[in-house]
C-alpha cells in the first residue's frame, strides 16, 4: 500500500478535540486535504478528559461496593457516547464550511468486533459503503473506540481504540493513515526527559511496535500490530498546525511508521523508551520441582494476567529456588492475590511484591546485525551507579528493570550513549 492512494483516513486524538476551538482547527485541516482532492474518512476520540468523566458515572451507577465490571455490555453504551459527540460535532463544523460531510457510527460503517466488552477486537469492516460514501465526495466522520458485536450491542475496543479504529478503517479503504496528536512525532526518546531527543523521520513497525509496548505513549500498540499486519502506512503529525490563507498544509513532516525495507539506512537503536507501570513479584523458596514454574504461570494466564520479566536463580534453602516476574502495576494485586491463595499448593516460603521500579528499554532494528548493543547499554549504566535487577531481549530490543529513583537518569545516560542526540 502507497501513500499514492487518493483515499485517507485522518485521526484526530483527545486533545485534538478538547474544545470546540480545537474542533474547528482540525476542521480546517481536514478540508485542506478534501480540497486538495482526497477522498477522506475522519477518525475522532473523545474530548480529553470525557471518557474517565464517563467511566466515573458507570463506576457510580454500580453497586457501592464494586464498580461495574468491563465485561458489561452497558458500561460499552455509556462510555461510547464520548466519540459520538465529538464526531457529530466536527461534522456539523465541516458542514458549516460548506463541506459534504457526515457522520458513522460504528454500527452504521459496519465496525464489527466479538463481544468483549470493554476491550473488544475488530473482527471485520465490510468497506463497501464507506468507500462509496467516501469516493463519492462525503467526508466521513467515525466515531474511534466504538464497534458493534455481530448480534448488534456496542462495544468498545480498550484505552487508545481509536488508533485501533482508524488503522482499522484504513486497511478496509486500502490506503494511508494520518494520526493527528499533539506531538509532532516519534521522538527518540520523551522530549520532557531528554530535551536533546529528535523526532524520527521514519521508524519501522517492529520498532514502534515494541516501543509502544514499552512505555511510549504516542500510539495504542494494538493499532501497530494492526498496521504492520495489513501494511498501512501510518504517518505522526501534530494537529496544532493551520493551513495557510490559500488553505494548504504545511510541508509533510512528522514520523512515517513503515516497513522495515523502506528505510534506507538502519540505525542500531533507534529510542529509549521508560515505563514506570510496573511492578516485581518474587516468590522466595519456591519449590524445585520441575512444574513449579508451570504452575505458576498457568494460574496468572488463566487469570489474564500479563508477565514480562522472568527471573529464576537459586534459594537459600536447599531444594528450593526464588522465582521473580514482572507484570503491569494495574495486575499486580490480582497477581499476588492469586499466589497467596496457592501458596500451599505451589509451595513458597514468602512473596514479596516491589512496585517502586521501572523498565528502561532501548530499540532497534539495527541490533539484527551489530555487536556490542548489550554492552553499551550495561556500561552506561554502571557508569551512572545504576544496578539493574532483571533483564529481558528481543532480536530488536534490550528492557532492564531497575529502582524507579534512577529511571529518568537511565534514559539520558543510554539516550547519549547510543549517539541519539539532535544535531
Amino acid at each position: 500500500m502507497t501513500r499514492s492512494s487518493s483515499r485517507l483516513v485522518m485521526k484526530f486524538g483527545g486533545t485534538s478535540m478538547a474544545d470546540l476551538e480545537r474542533i474547528r482547527r482540525a476542521a480546517r485541516i481536514v478540508a485542506a486535504e478534501a480540497r486538495s482532492g482526497r477522498q477522506v474518512a475522519v477518525v475522532v476520540s473523545a474530548m480529553a478528559g470525557k471518557t474517565n468523566e464517563l467511566v466515573a458515572w458507570t463506576d457510580g451507577a454500580g453497586a457501592p461496593a464494586a464498580a461495574i465490571p468491563l465485561s458489561d455490555d452497558e458500561y460499552d453504551v455509556v462510555v461510547a457516547s464520548g466519540e459520538q459527540v465529538t464526531a457529530g460535532l466536527l461534522a456539523l463544523t465541516l458542514r458549516n464550511m460548506g463541506l459534504r460531510a457526515r457522520s458513522m457510527m460504528g454500527w452504521q460503517v459496519p465496525i464489527v468486533t466479538d463481544d468483549v466488552h470493554g476491550k473488544a477486537r475488530i473482527e471485520d469492516i465490510p468497506g463497501d459503503a464507506l468507500g462509496a460514501a467516501v469516493d463519492g465526495g462525503e467526508i466521513v466522520v467515525i466515531p474511534g473506540f466504538q464497534g458493534v458485536t455481530r448480534e448488534g450491542r456496542i462495544t468498545t475496543l480498550g484505552r487508545g481504540g481509536s488508533d485501533t479504529s482508524a488503522v482499522a478503517v484504513a486497511a478496509a479503504l486500502s490506503c494511508p493513515c494520518d494520526i493527528y496528536t499533539d506531538v509532532d512525532g516519534v521522538y527518540t526518546t520523551d522530549p520532557r526527559i531528554e530535551g536533546k531527543a529528535r523526532r524520527l523521520a521514519r521508524i519501522s513497525y517492529e520498532e514502534m511496535l515494541e516501543m509502544a509496548s514499552l512505555g511510549a505513549k504516542v500510539l495504542q500498540t494494538r493499532s501497530v500490530e494492526l498496521a504492520m499486519a495489513r501494511q498501512v502506512p501510518v504517518r505522526v503529525l501534530s494537529s496544532f498546525v493551520e493551513p495557510d490563507e490559500n488553505g494548504n498544509l504545511p510541508a509533510v513532516a512528522g514520523t512515517l511508521i513503515c516497513d522495515e525495507e523502506e528505510i534506507v539506512e538502519k540505525r542500531i537503536v533507534s529510542g529509549v523508551t521508560m515505563s514506570r507501570d510496573e511492578a516485581r513479584i518474587t516468590l522466595l523458596g519456591l519449590s524445585d520441582r520441575t512444574d513449579a514454574p508451570a504452575d505458576v504461570f498457568t494460574r496468572l494466564a488463566e487469570a489474564g494476567v500479563n508477565v514480562d520479566m522472568i527471573v529464576q536463580s537459586q534459594a537459600r534453602t536447599e531444594g528450593a529456588v526464588n522465582l521473580t516476574f514482572t507484570t503491569g502495576r494495574r495486575d499486580a494485586r490480582r497477581a499476588a492475590d492469586l499466589m497467596r491463595e496457592a501458596q500451599v499448593e505451589l509451595g513458597f516460603e514468602q512473596l514479596r511484591v516491589d512496585e517502586d521500579v521501572a523498565k528502561v528499554s532501548v530499540v532497534g532494528v539495527g541490533m539484527r546485525s551489530h555487536a556490542g548493543v548489550a554492552q553499551t547499554m550495561f556500561r552506561a549504566l554502571a557508569d551512572k551507579g545504576i544496578k539493574f535487577q532483571a533483564i529481558s531481549t528481543s532480536e530488536i530490543k534490550i528492557s532492564v528493570l531497575i529502582d524507579a529513583a534512577y529511571a529518568e537518569l537511565a534514559v539520558r545516560a543510554l539516550h547519549g550513549a547510543y549517539g541519539l542526540e539532535a544535531v
